[in-house]
């Protein structure tokens, strides 16, 4: 979609909500297309550790200077948020933050009118991207730790094989590690911290997320009840309990052992 297009999506749904909006920047991968996975009407084999994500954004500018024009121009409507998938390195994000700052001059020299403000935030879904989430904290606005491919990098495990998706299992204790790490460099800094992907959902990880001290979860509409029900059965004293209990452990079978017993 152009940039037309998409201005008037955002813009849509930030008339209809109360927001604040997050709108994730293009991202593409393995398990994301459109129009058969073609870029400029090349067929291109995107694995997920291949172009996607910000990196196929920095690599395309346009495609990634009409989404952020759109989402500007749509932020006088509502609260929005621009989030970044797949951050991997400092340049990455010093790229796509100088794009953004390109991206508003020219809005602001056409006499086109935006919120200056909105803030920027990144996704935390490599190893990488944890291990040294204080430099990425320092120049984001929050972050996000997107569980499900943090899993398969940490893991080595691809999120789609059949016979190995079983053993890919956020409360291994590396997956948590990495949150756990995440949260305190974003903290130091006085950002918020959102999870996404089925991790957020899953009843016998929410408290150990909570002992972590994450400030968001965030899920499909139909998992908001069954989310808000564990949240309120818990204490915070509880939910660090749970989550030392869960560092403390080898694997994730044994995270989960244990915490049914407790």
């Amino acid at each position: 979609p152009d940039e037309a297009e998409q201005y008037e999506a955002y813009r849509e749904v930030l008339d209809a909500l109360t927001g604040p909006i997050t709108i994730r920047t293009l991202d593409l991968g393995p398990d994301k297309q459109v129009d058969g996975g073609r870029v400029d009407g090349a067929a291109k084999i995107n694995p997920a550790l291949g172009l996607r994500a910000i990196r196929l954004c920095l690599s395309e500018p346009t495609l990634f200077r009409p989404q952020l024009r759109a989402i500007l121009r749509a932020s006088i409507h509502g609260r929005a948020r621009i989030m970044i998938p797949m951050l991997s390195s400092l340049s990455e994000l010093e790229q796509a933050l100088e794009i953004v700052c390109e991206v508003k001059h020219d809005l602001a020299r056409d006499g086109i009118e935006f919120d200056s403000k909105v803030p920027v935030g990144g996704m935390i879904e490599v190893p990488a991207a944890a291990i040294a989430a204080d430099l990425f904290a320092n120049r984001l606005d929050f972050l996000s730790i997107g569980t499900n491919d943090l899993i398969q990098y940490t893991l080595a495990i691809d999120r789609g094989h059949g016979q190995l998706s079983a053993e890919s299992d956020g409360l291994h204790p590396s997956v948590l590690q990495l949150i756990r790490m995440t949260v305190e460099a974003a903290h130091a800094h006085q950002r918020w911290v959102g999870i996404c992907g089925e991790l957020a959902s899953d009843p016998q990880a929410i408290p150990v997320l909570l002992g972590l001290d994450v400030d968001e979860l965030s899920v499909t509409s139909r998992r908001v009840p069954l989310v808000k029900a564990c949240i309120r059965g818990l204490s915070r004293e509880h939910a660090r309990e749970q989550a030392k209990l869960a560092l403390g452990k080898a694997t994730a079978a044994e995270v989960r052992d244990a915490l049914e017993t407790l």
